[in-house]
């Protein structure tokens, strides 16, 4: 028996402009910046120009500075001076000297700071230590091994197996033990642990007053969880101390890096090099915003005429194309179409992003005006869809990664959207809202009996905001704040 099935299939392909501008959409201006000069070297049909209206100025000046300069006073072509246009090849060097300078200058040449690496401060203070060949070898693996945040978090034996496969040389734990130690000795204070607790002891070590570390170094040492834990009545009862001695060590404690990698000043300079672009600049004019595209950097592109002159002259001439014609026109043609399709994506990406702006600055405005968090309003990737008329994943694709620039700072996009909540009088509160006024409630709570979440809850609550204890505890991690318990102090 025959069947017979009508089906119908749905399917969706995106052409490589379409995919392009989603690639667009997603890059910050930075990454755009690169972008486009990549291009510019891969297809030789793309080239810098000026704005359409630049460009028709300068011509315009170009004519007027002709028309004044061209035929002064019966000028002719022919009394042009060439020597003027002779290259630097045909000049002799002693006229493209300046000898302007006496015995008593000095030649100072300007410093450039290359940076240096973690590892690289490390290895400095190596050199400063007399040891023999092989032990030099071993303490350049063993330094090799220090993550950047000064830890050596394997182990001596897992050491010595890497040394003799890799480095092949025989040796043993004690040799490594020996070596570990010389470079524990380094700066920063605690390079080279292998665990928190030994770093702090390393660190409490380098320190001179022997009375000021006794404490510390006893509940480093000893009462160690119990410290991680604050549970300080033990540490009380068991070290027999009072609660003021106990304060002042922990104190001591606290002045301790946990990580002396990230206090090498190397890296701190690498992270204040690191600046944010931002894509929007917002202005405030008198209560009128004005929302811009940072395009400072961004050039105007366009497709160079000689090509497109090249390709017109050559389909023009189809009767006397030879194989190498075709080719060299379907080279052309691919990369005039390219070169047209980066052109329309960078174009569809500025006004998708200036459209994306201008609708979260209007629904956001209050907070564009006065720039404080309480007027952010509950906001989410759907009401910006609406208002712009584009898809949910457009404007999630234009809020990535992207920073905007106000009279208040750089914010990322990310920044204004939030869930809403209703308080008891039935208005709809930004979730952000709420994270402010429970960080409020931590910092002025009495840190010597801090609030759980349950009580948490219900200050909240005294607020105005009716928020269960479980949602409490997600907001107060994503606040990066502790449990009660480790927010107390003495």
């Amino acid at each position: 028996m025959l069947k017979q099935q009508l089906q119908q299939k749905l399917q969706q392909k995106l052409s490589p402009a379409q995919i392009q501008v989603i690639k667009m959409l997603e890059i910050p201006t930075l990454e755009l910046e690169e972008r486009i000069r990549q291009e510019l070297e891969e297809n030789p049909v793309l080239e810098i120009g000026l704005e359409p209206e630049e460009e028709k100025k300068e011509l315009d000046d170009f004519g007027e500075d002709y028309e004044e300069t061209g035929n002064d006073e019966g000028e002719s072509n022919d009394e042009i001076d060439f020597e003027e246009y002779m290259s630097d090849d045909d000049i002799p060097d002693y006229k493209l000297k300046a000898n302007n300078t006496s015995k008593d200058d000095k030649y100072e040449e300007i410093p450039f700071s290359a940076g240096s690496t973690f590892h690289d401060f490390l290895m400095e203070q190596l050199n400063l230590v007399p040891l023999s060949e092989r032990d030099r070898a071993l303490a350049e693996f063993v330094i090799g091994n220090i993550d950047e945040e000064g830890y050596l978090r394997r182990t001596p034996e897992a050491l010595a197996d890497d040394v003799a496969f890799q480095a092949n040389m025989d040796t043993n734990v004690k040799e490594i033990e020996k070596i570990v130690k010389i470079i524990q000795q380094f700066d920063p204070p605690g390079v080279g642990a292998s665990s928190l607790q030994e770093c702090l002891l390393l660190q409490l070590e380098k320190k001179r007053n022997e009375k000021e570390i006794e404490i510390p170094k006893r509940i480093i040492q000893d009462y160690f969880e119990e410290f991680s834990k604050k549970h300080y009545d033990k540490i009380i009862n068991g070290l027999e101390i009072d609660g003021n001695t106990l304060k002042n060590a922990i104190n001591e404690i606290i002045r301790l890096n946990p990580k002396p990698g990230n206090a090498w000043s190397g890296n701190i300079l690498e992270k204040n090099m690191s600046i944010i672009v931002p894509d929007f600049i917002v202005e405030n004019n008198d209560g009128e915003l004005t929302v811009h595209l940072n395009n400072s950097n961004i050039p105007y592109l366009r497709v160079n005429a000689a090509y497109s002159e090249m390709f017109q002259d050559y389909t023009s001439n189809k009767e006397n194309q030879t194989p190498q014609m075709k080719e060299a026109i379907l080279f052309v043609k691919q990369k005039i179409d390219s070169a047209r399709w980066f052109i329309d994506a960078i174009k569809q990406r500025q006004q998708t992003l200036l459209t994306t702006m201008t609708a979260i600055v209007e629904f956001q405005k209050d907070f564009f005006i006065e720039g404080d968090e309480i007027y952010l309003k509950p906001m989410i990737l759907k009401n910006i869809a609406d208002r712009t008329g584009y898809d949910i994943s457009t404007i999630s694709r234009v809020s990535n990664n992207k920073y905007v620039q106000t009279e208040f700072g750089v914010f990322p996009l990310k920044y204004f959207f939030s869930e809403a909540m209703t308080n008891d009088a039935g208005e709809e509160i930004s979730t952000r809202e709420i994270k402010k006024i429970l960080q409020e409630c931590v910092d002025n709570e009495d840190k010597r009996h801090p609030l759980n979440d349950e009580m948490l809850a219900e200050v909240l609550k005294q607020k105005g905001y009716l928020i269960a204890r479980r949602t409490v505890a997600k907001y107060r991690e994503q606040l990066n704040i502790p449990v009660a318990r480790l927010r107390k102090e003495i």
